[in-house]
């Protein structure tokens, strides 16, 4: 018995977003076609010039723009933020820093210090010997 391996394919949406772009920005050929992972790998180990650009200046999804933001996906709808932006929207509202944005990258600070409180917390339990 022989077993020919099949080609894994994935959506453009799915291939954007383990590329971290915004898919709307891709180029036409991209949003209408499937990607393989061998395409994928690809294209994340020598990335084109599209693909260079659209990390650099955006449009950035909503993760990365969070990200950059350090305030959690949420946070930004909290915000009023919804859709994507660019690098230069980014540093913007950085610059802005409006009273929206001081919170919530404080509650973001919060959890993350909680959670790592919690991982700490669990990592001497775990550690701890057993009576």
């Amino acid at each position: 018995m022989t077993s020919h391996r099949t080609t894994q394919t994935m959506k453009p949406a799915t291939a954007a977003k383990k590329l971290g772009v915004y898919l709307e920005a891709t180029p036409a050929e991209f949003q209408e076609g499937v990607v393989s992972r061998d395409e994928l790998n690809a294209l994340q180990t020598d990335p084109p010039e599209w693909l260079r650009e659209l990390r650099r200046n955006g449009p950035h999804p909503r993760p990365v723009v969070a990200a950059r933001l350090g305030v959690s996906i949420s946070g930004l709808a909290r915000g009023g933020v919804t859709e994507a932006l660019t690098t230069d929207q980014i540093e913007a509202l950085r610059a802005e820093n409006p009273e929206w944005l001081r919170k919530e990258q404080a509650t973001q600070a919060e959890v993350r210090k909680e959670a790592a409180r919690i991982k700490e917390k669990r990592a001497e339990k775990d550690g701890a010997p057993r009576a």
